[in-house]
């Protein structure tokens, strides 16, 4: 299976869980589909149809750490919120200083594997700046490369976001709801879905299987990346629709 492999590098990262707005906002320590598919489109310079498009995604950090940030509401004498406090500020506005713990993740490294090994070209010469999420949060192309998945009786995932149903086979890893795609025909209509978040490394051989829930018989593997106790790592392909 011949499929595009991008590898990023960034100072910092911070991916908001959508539900939270003010006082504290954590964030993921994956990032989720929907930021993978602007991540995409920006490098491609438009929205693409995500229908038949599977993408895979190792991602890693060094520090997780608690920083301050303020934010300022702008309010007209009126008592109208400004559309932007971008925009100059008139004199009869003033700044309400709103200030929040947000976690960010330094260091991160990206891993992106995409069944479209023809859009190589786009992420060599990107259409807009690189970034993973918040336009501060920028990241640099370390490779892209077109390579060729192998199969393998037996894999090793770590740092990795994998399909829902794999946690009833492993205790590794956590179950998160991230949102999925933004409809952005529909006013950025967010769809949300469940996945497992793999952060320590854990082999499939070791993973729990009935007759009834059975184990994939082979898995997609990375013949570049190095083996680790006779298993080569694992891609497992996921679908933003």
């Amino acid at each position: 299976m011949q499929v595009l492999k991008i590898t990023a590098e960034g100072l910092t990262a911070s991916f908001r869980y959508p539900h939270f707005m003010m006082q504290v906002q954590p964030t993921f320590d994956m990032p989720p589909p929907a930021t993978l598919y602007g991540h995409v489109a920006s490098a491609l310079g438009e929205w693409f149809d995500p229908q038949g498009i599977l993408f895979a995604v190792h991602f890693s950090y060094r520090a997780k750490q608690t920083d301050i940030e303020t934010i300022y509401l702008f309010t007209s004498a009126a008592g109208r919120k400004s559309i932007s406090a971008d925009l100059p500020y008139p004199k009869a506005m003033e700044g309400q200083p709103q200030p929040f713990e947000r976690q960010i993740l330094f260091f991160p490294t990206l891993t992106l594997y995409l069944t479209r090994p023809e859009w190589a070209d786009a992420f060599r010469s990107p259409r807009y700046a690189v970034c993973l999420g918040r336009s501060q949060d920028l990241f640099t192309y370390r490779n892209v490369e077109v390579i060729e998945l192998q199969t393998a009786p037996s894999v090793y995932f770590q740092d990795a976001l994998l399909p829902y149903q794999y946690v009833q086979h492993t205790q590794s890893g956590q179950s998160v709801l991230m949102p999925r795609w933004l409809n952005y025909q529909k006013k950025r209509q967010p769809n949300f879905a469940r996945y497992l978040v793999i952060k320590r490394r854990t082999h499939t051989k070791e993973w729990y299987q009935t007759p009834e829930n059975p184990l994939p018989d082979s898995w997609w593997a990375d013949p570049t990346e190095p083996l680790i106790n006779n298993d080569p790592r694992g891609v497992c392909f996921l679908s933003w629709v």
